[in-house]
């Protein structure tokens, strides 16, 4: 983030705010693999620990940062603490941060968090992670590359391997990432303002960084887009009637769409394709209710994008009294109206009219008062 534009100056100014001393910065350029990167070193005084969930959490209640960086930062802790807590069979209230209880996971964690806000980075989308061998030198003794910590947190998340013996993603960096992506793999198209490249300590057979790409979404002609994910399952062997029950389960946590296909399956099998469209954080609850409430035995999932137009709810007075519609704002200007369907449902029921009759005043009336 240094490299991409962040000043190191208001890293360290609003860092001060967490009220903490023991720790300085400074970056420097250096060469990794013939890369030219920014290498920012976080010096601390090692006598100063943050081993507890407690401690964190009273260094945050005292500190003057905004609010969502607080928030922010106390979100990637929980998941830390959450994630060695189930490595090592503890509870929230026992486990400590041995490594990791040092002021330089404080500073990486909330000074990532400054840094984003910083930048105005309103969405974070990262490539699969490197996954390594070997072994590393802890408080426990040797464990294994990636360390326990790393996998749990990297759950669910694409990861590539890589054929080296040295830690890559460390706990911090997975909880980082984790916790303030949007998405792995796939990112919404956009327009590249600026490249920012990390060195790491070690120089290795390759170029040892991290590298941002910031930039603006595309937006063509006022069209949002925005990553979701894709849910969907192939099922021959279900009563029909339990469809209506998993739908119903899937809006009521949150998908956007769920909808039937009917398709031939394998031995010529008439079938149901089930699919679920939802915001990549819900994916995981939504994929648990597939498998769980249905027969199937695999759910496939993919990334992709959506394209938006802008919409709003208007209230339209017509002869039948005020009904909701939605206007839809299209790329060339022009406005789109579609009247709310269970607003005119209860009209026309109430007003024993056909539906019609009602969808018909709604435009009657909104192209009288455009």
């Amino acid at each position: 983030l240094v490299d991409a534009g962040l000043s190191v100056d208001l890293l360290t100014r609003e860092l001060t705010r967490l009220g903490v001393a023991g720790w300085q910065l400074r970056s420097e350029q250096v060469q990794r693999a013939a890369l030219r990167a920014t290498h920012l070193v976080v010096e601390v005084d090692s006598s100063v620990r943050l081993e507890h969930q407690a401690e964190v959490e009273e260094v945050f209640a005292r500190s003057t940062l905004p609010d969502t960086i607080k928030a922010d930062s106390l979100r990637i802790f929980e998941r830390l603490f959450a994630a060695e807590a189930r490595v090592h069979g503890a509870t929230l209230d026992e486990v400590h941060l041995h490594e990791m209880g040092s002021l330089d996971t404080l500073v990486d964690i909330v000074g990532a968090v400054i840094g984003l806000h910083a930048l105005g980075i309103e969405a974070v989308y990262v490539s699969p992670l490197p996954m390594s061998r070997g072994t590393v030198r802890t408080q426990h003794g040797l464990m294994p590359l990636p360390a326990p910590a790393v996998l749990e947190l990297l759950r669910d998340t694409p990861v590539r391997a890589v054929d080296i013996e040295a830690e890559l993603v460390t706990p911090t960096g997975a909880a980082i990432l984790t916790t303030l992506a949007q998405g792995f793999n796939r990112h919404p198209s956009f327009t590249i303002s600026t490249t920012g490249y990390g060195a790491g300590s070690r120089d290795l057979p390759f170029a040892n960084v991290l590298r941002v790409i910031a930039g603006e979404t595309v937006s063509t002609s006022g069209v949002a887009v925005e990553q979701v994910t894709l849910l969907e399952t192939q099922i021959d062997d279900m009563p029909p009637e339990w469809y209506g029950h998993v739908m119903n389960l899937c809006f009521q946590t949150g998908a956007l769409d769920v909808y039937l296909t009917p398709v031939q399956m394998k031995k010529n099998r008439p079938g149901t394709l089930l699919t679920v469209i939802t915001r990549p954080e819900r994916a995981e609850q939504l994929r648990m209710i597939m498998l769980t409430q249905t027969t199937t035995l695999g759910v496939r999932q993919q990334q992709i994008e959506r394209f938006c137009l802008p919409r709003e709810i208007v209230t339209v007075t017509t002869r039948f009294g005020p009904i909701q519609a939605k206007v839809a704002l299209l790329p060339d200007g022009k406005r789109r109206l579609a009247p709310e369907y269970e607003a005119c449902r209860q009209v026309a029921e109430q007003q024993q009219v056909p539906l019609w009759e009602v969808y018909q005043a709604v435009h009657t009336a909104s192209e009288a008062g455009s």
